[in-house]
């Protein structure tokens, strides 16, 4: 995977695909309807997505249908895996002591 996922996820337009294709498989037309946007748009954002790994297309008929490719986002979850831990740490740390806190104000 030679394209960095997080540039290509930083595009608003490209998320908002990513988010269509995660409920169904589309072509490009029902994506330019959901969208609201227009077909070189959804097009260009479609190739980007496709290079770095994140979509896939099939033809049915005279259409072009793109799903969603878990791989890189799988990678992209492990990476962020670490985080999670960290910001859980901080968050329950933080719950104890404002759990600390209320109860010496309720005595």
């Amino acid at each position: 995977m030679t394209t960095d996922v997080f540039a290509v996820l930083a595009e608003p337009t490209r998320r908002q695909i990513l988010d269509r294709l995660r409920v169904a498989d589309c072509s490009v037309s029902e994506l330019v309807g959901a969208l609201g946007t227009t077909q070189p748009t959804v097009s260009k954002h479609l190739r980007v997505l496709r290079e770095a790994g994140l979509v896939s297309s099939r033809i049915a008929a005279q259409h072009r249908i793109y799903r969603l490719d878990l791989g890189p986002l799988r990678l992209l979850d492990g990476w962020l895996q670490p985080y999670r831990r960290l910001w859980t740490r901080h968050l329950e740390a933080l719950e104890q002591h404002l759990d600390r806190t209320a109860e010496r104000e309720e005595k």
